[in-house]
């Protein structure tokens, strides 16, 4: 399959590379221009559980000179680059592309269906690790999955197609008609660990060890569930909790993205976790006063921090 990459961060890279290595036509596109010119000189250097470190090459540039006229797109930028990176790389999709987003958040459907039309647009959560260690080097230890589904709930040879390419590139994927539970699960997951984290300036097993703050953690999750739930999605409210407590029991030394981005002067997608929630906490009429603060809290934090612009998506 011809194969885009909008956004090669750590996720964005492992999965081109991953499907660059079983033949697939794929082309990479970010704004780093450290992390592109790494790749277009060395090649993409990947560590993996299956194969250990090697490198592969794939074509990485801008969105602006993408060149793909690809099958399938999957979209992995921040959620407040979406726009600009899709109409950068807008003039290089074919008319029938099919345009995947496994971002962060809630609305990225929305966002995406401003470019292309509803029908081609597939959304998805992946719970597979990926640290970028170093421009040009991504690693990926432990295990993961991906769920997808077309965002108007129709068949598609074509996402059957890119799901099976990418179990066999070792990312074992499935369309999932009850994604959208999936979706919201990971974004209560988010809500809860990202804000507590970054307000704090600490890690997910220093709010494992503080009672206050475990217990914080777990109200945040509880109000963004219920929000899911009002809004009639299914959710799995005791097996959330319990990926909760795993995190905060064996995830000691991790830095969330949100405080990563905080701590490296870049705005934080708050505004596609939090922000959302409290959207629709507001249409339905259902109190969110944690996340509430949260956000607030977050977003004190990111207006008090120079901006060092973007990096990678």
């Amino acid at each position: 399959m011809r194969i885009t990459i909008l956004g090669a961060g750590a996720m964005g890279s492992l999965f081109g590379g991953l499907l660059a290595e079983q033949g697939h036509e794929v082309e990479l596109l970010d704004v780093n221009a450290v992390h592109i010119t790494r790749v277009q000189q060395e090649g993409l250097m990947l560590d993996t559980d299956a194969k250990g470190r090697r490198v592969v090459r794939v074509p990485i540039t801008r969105p602006e000179a993408a060149e793909g006229r690809p099958e399938c797109l999957v979209v992995f930028t921040k959620t407040l680059h979406t726009s600009n990176a899709l109409a950068a790389a807008l003039g290089a999709l074919r008319p029938d592309t099919l345009v995947l987003t496994l971002q962060n958040g809630l609305g990225n459907v929305e966002t995406l269906a401003r470019f292309v039309a509803p029908s081609r647009i597939a959304v998805g959560v992946t719970t597979v690790p990926a640290d970028l260690v170093a421009p040009g080097h991504v690693h990926s230890h432990g295990e993961g999955h991906v769920r997808m589904m077309m965002s108007d709930g129709s068949h598609c040879d074509r996402l059957l197609a890119l799901a099976q390419a990418l179990t066999n590139a070792g990312l074992s994927t499935t369309v999932d008609p009850s994604v959208q539970a999936a979706i919201w699960e990971k974004v209560a997951f988010n809500a809860a660990l990202n804000t507590v984290c970054a307000v704090a300036n600490c890690t997910v097993g220093d709010v494992g060890s503080a009672p206050p703050a475990r217990a914080l953690a777990h109200r945040i999750a509880s109000e963004v569930l219920a929000v899911a739930a009002a809004d009639g999605v299914r959710v799995d409210e005791p097996g959330l909790h319990g990926m909760l407590d795993h995190a905060l029991e064996h995830h000691l030394a991790h830095k969330p993205s949100m405080l990563q981005d905080l701590l490296a002067g870049r705005q934080t997608e708050i505004d596609a976790i939090n922000g959302e929630v409290l959207r629709a906490a507001s249409r339905l009429g259902i109190p969110t006063p944690c996340t509430e603060a949260l956000d607030a809290l977050v977003r004190l934090r990111q207006g008090l921090v120079p901006s060092a612009g973007s990096s990678c998506y």
